[in-house]
């Protein structure tokens, strides 16, 4: 239940952000199937992370936001943030590479 849940709000929020972009671009069936599958793989190695972890890891990452902007939004201090990232960066490792 909950990776159907999962799945489809990683889904909305793909279609969200493919709504922003011209048709033209649009990718096909196969890239957004891979896409899917790769956003649910990311999704499962940062669940076993905490809420403000995961959130600055995110922005970090994705939004391209500084540590200070991060620490801003979240009300911690920059170190916090850098401490944030590195942890959700070594936890992904850990997983990634534990698993092979």
């Amino acid at each position: 239940m909950i990776d159907h849940w999962r799945r489809s709000a990683l889904e909305k929020a793909y279609l969200d952000a493919l709504a922003q972009i011209p048709e033209q671009l649009y990718p096909s069936a196969e890239e957004h199937h891979q896409t899917l599958q790769t956003l649910e793989q990311i999704a499962a190695l940062l669940d076993g992370l905490k809420a403000k972890v995961r959130t600055a890891f995110l922005l970090y990452q994705l939004g391209g936001m500084t540590h200070a902007q991060i620490a801003k939004q979240l009300g911690v201090s920059s170190r916090t943030v850098e401490r944030h990232v590195a942890d959700a960066l070594f936890h992904c490792y850990q997983l990634r590479y534990r698993e092979n």
